[in-house]
């Protein structure tokens, strides 16, 4: 098996499915090839049990600025419109109400500012503040064993997208399938990419591949392969692993805890699963794993071809665990992956969503739970917490774009750009066409009016 095309896309998740889609639908480029090591599309981090099946808007993300917001904003809505232009079966995604639960005097204090002061009134439109007996009406479980003195408030919307971002990234390679001079290869693993004057040459274990273009998109496998290559200097990765515990019908839909300052992590929340209300999932933790991939021992030679074994590396690791808040954050997760010992230290996280939860509700959920990369900068000796691209000459290398899968598309939009500037604007891309496909199909009916000024003022009181 070998070919030779103008683009190769590296990575059957959803980003490049994303990237994929986007290039073939709506550019003219002559031949994209897409090549998966797996047997199948989305086998990894994009399988519905290893990740939240979240898509984040920024609207109840406590972790996210108001800029941060906006530019998430417009990536999930891009997504959303796809799903809502193809999924009206809904076997790729669910759509229920969602929270961010505040819980106590001060918690509560600061939703009221966050929704009010800093702007996520305005900028979500369908967000809005809720008291005691709206939270109850929509998430029973939430109110009840809950003292009655206790101050609480949500800012709750309807669009809680819940997504299977294994099935989404299956529908846009079939979808870019359709089209002319694509082809995609799975079962076919890349185990070196060599630049030549003319682009470049992928070696698989099927036979090479040349390309004038090339896409990196696997995951923490882009780093790697990016060192490779010489890039990706004063780099490397803090794998993380997240693991779930199940309970049964907990939740209707989505309830976040609010952020705790400094931690880069998403605060434990609840969720009821994408393709089965009647469960559960509380999570994700964040154990530091030394591999790439959950439960591949195979891959933990690769994390240390990405750690590269040096002075900068450790200090950076030593500098950031090394942090009051982050350090005891890390052990504690590390506890909750022990038996019988795990599921009690885990228990007060899900009684913070679920008052009356015992250790008898909770499982462990065994086979759940993918790696997430965090990019460590080892100048700064910090993590980073922006989008994680490398471009290059001719190659783009995605290792996690942030916030992930709900960006997807957004990424491939800007991916899209790039590639054509490689290409010395031989080929063009159809943008309205991409979003009359996607965002377009986004429903905003409901949304209040601009000129409606919404304040707390004109919801129950937090404790009614």
């Amino acid at each position: 098996m070998s070919g030779k095309y103008d683009l190769v896309i590296v990575g059957g998740g959803i980003s490049g499915a994303s990237l994929l889609y986007t290039t073939a639908k709506f550019t003219d480029v002559d031949s994209i090839a897409l090549v998966e090591k797996e047997s199948e599309i989305a086998a990894i981090n994009s399988h519905c049990t290893n990740n939240s099946q979240t898509l984040h808007f920024g609207d109840i993300e406590t972790n996210y600025t108001l800029e941060k917001a906006e530019e998430v904003k417009e990536g999930a809505e891009l997504l959303a419109g796809y799903l809502e232009n193809y999924d009206s079966d809904q076997e790729m995604h669910d759509k229920r109400s969602k929270m961010v639960l505040g819980v106590g005097e001060e918690e509560v204090e600061k939703l009221e500012k966050r929704y009010e002061e800093e702007g996520f009134g305005d900028l979500f439109p369908k967000l809005e503040a809720i008291g005691r007996e709206e939270i109850a009406d929509l998430e029973p479980k939430v109110v009840e064993g809950r003292d009655s003195d206790t101050e609480m408030l949500a800012l709750q919307t309807p669009d809680g997208y819940v997504v299977d971002y294994g099935e989404v990234a299956k529908s846009l390679v079939e979808r870019a399938k359709e089209e002319e001079g694509v082809d995609v290869y799975t079962g076919t693993e890349v185990t070196d990419i060599t630049e030549t004057t003319d682009g470049y040459t992928l070696s698989t274990d099927d036979g090479p591949f040349d390309c004038d273009v090339t896409v990196v998109a696997a995951g923490s496998h882009s780093l790697q392969i990016a060192k490779e290559l010489g890039y990706g200097e004063g780099k490397v990765l803090l794998p993380v692993a997240g693991s779930f515990f199940l309970a049964d019908n907990f939740l209707n839909g989505k309830v976040y805890t609010l952020q705790m300052k400094k931690l880069p992590f998403a605060a434990v929340h609840g969720d009821a699963d994408v393709h089965d209300g009647s469960i559960t999932r509380f999570g994700p933790t964040a154990k530091l794993v030394p591999t790439l991939e959950r439960g591949r021992l195979s891959t933990v030679r690769d994390f240390f071809d990405v750690f590269g074994l040096n002075a900068a590396s450790f200090i950076s690791y030593a500098n950031i665990l090394a942090d009051r808040i982050l350090l005891p954050y890390v052990l504690k997760n590390l506890v909750y992956d022990l038996p019988k010992v795990g599921p009690r230290a885990f228990l007060p996280h899900v009684q913070k969503v679920v008052p009356t939860a015992t250790l008898e509700d909770i499982d462990r959920a065994e086979g759940y739970g993918g790696v997430r990369p965090q990019i460590v900068d080892t100048k700064n000796r910090s993590l980073d917490m922006g989008e994680a691209k490398i471009v290059g000459d001719d190659i783009i290398f995605n290792i996690t774009p942030s916030p992930g899968a709900s960006t997807c598309l957004k990424n491939a939009m800007q991916d899209t750009h790039t590639l054509l500037d490689f290409f010395d604007e031989e080929y063009e891309f159809d943008e309205s066409a991409f979003r009359e496909d996607t965002i377009d199909n986004f429903p905003r009916e409901g949304a209040a009016d601009d000129t409606d000024e919404k304040t707390v003022d004109d919801v129950p009181a937090a404790d009614d």
